[in-house]
């Protein structure tokens, strides 16, 4: 997903300082039945920070920056909001907090129970097998670091609401919510996956992306695809929706909107840009780019230019 479109998740109020036991990492905290969630804080600026997670755990940035590692997989990162990260089991966290002092730091964690998930897993893989029959429902751990897009961000904030609201059902609620998460996170990982070419002719979804991004500038039919991926089109359908979390409409538009901004960002010509793009007409280009990204083609080229 292009980081231009991540989608940052609603943020609660901060606590006043004079109320947190700690300016460095103020943890508050909601127990589920089959997830801890916490709210972390920081208003100072702090530096060599640890946050250690014993299960699985997925954390997103609601406000503020923070410049950290995964102890035994990376080296230092900048952490945003419209980021989120999954920590493996027994994975630390070492942190900065550099400007925390002028803008405190938000973040959140939800702590998983193991069984929860691979309960879940078994469910989706037993009852709703994917069509591609080289692929299962799995959460990829070495796929950690992501945007959100606007699918994984409801699902977190609906997570977010059930744990902080005050309601005698929330851990049920929470358990249906929760699974609505592992989805949207392996949704999104796949994207991640396709769009850096790691599935890349490994699987039906990795042919099918890699012929998508190959042929932008022509006219790209549903039905000739699905019979290249050896699929029927209902399949072709629910092979993407499983996958990605779209539709395979909706992901070719959203390939030819991508390489256009990377066309008009090169300073390639909006008539150039549509036919790369596999836009037949100059002025239907432009109502759909301005439709997906709010901005005309010409006033996205110049807003490159100005920076």
């Amino acid at each position: 997903m292009n980081n231009n479109s991540r989608f940052l998740l609603n943020t609660p109020e901060l606590i006043k300082e004079n109320k947190l036991l700690s300016l460095v990492e103020n943890q508050t905290t909601f127990n589920l039945n089959n997830c801890e969630f916490s709210i972390y804080e920081t208003h100072k600026a702090a530096f060599g920070v640890k946050l250690h997670f014993e299960n699985i755990a997925f954390t997103a940035m609601l406000r503020g920056k923070k410049h950290m590692k995964l102890d035994k997989k990376t080296s230092y990162f900048d952490y945003y909001p419209g980021e989120s990260i999954l920590v493996a089991p027994g994975e630390t966290m070492v942190i900065d907090f550099p400007e925390a002092d002028q803008a405190p730091a938000q973040c959140i964690s939800l702590s998983l129970n193991p069984e929860f998930i691979e309960d879940s897993l078994n469910h989706l893989n037993y009852h709703l097998p994917k069509v591609d029959e080289t692929s299962q429902w799995n959460i990829q751990l070495d796929e950690y670091f992501l945007f959100n897009n606007k699918a994984l961000a409801s699902a977190t904030n609906n997570i977010m609401r059930i744990a902080m609201d005050d309601n005698s059902h929330k851990d049920i609620m929470a358990d249906f919510a929760l699974k609505e998460l592992l989805i949207r996170l392996m949704q999104t990982q796949a994207r991640s996956m396709v769009e850096k070419n790691i599935v890349k002719n490994k699987s039906r979804i990795g042919f099918v992306v890699d012929y998508i991004k190959r042929n932008l500038h022509q006219k790209l039919s549903i039905d000739s695809i699905a019979k290249l991926a050896y699929v029927s089109k209902s399949n072709f359908f629910k092979m993407f929706r499983d996958e990605l979390g779209t539709s395979p409409n909706d992901f070719i538009l959203q390939e030819r909107i991508s390489k256009a901004k990377e066309l008009l960002a090169n300073q390639t010509s909006i008539k150039e840009t549509a036919f790369h793009t596999g836009f037949s007409d100059t002025n239907y280009f432009t109502r759909v780019f301005k439709q997906i990204e709010g901005i005309t083609p010409k006033t996205y080229q110049d807003g490159i230019l100005m920076r």
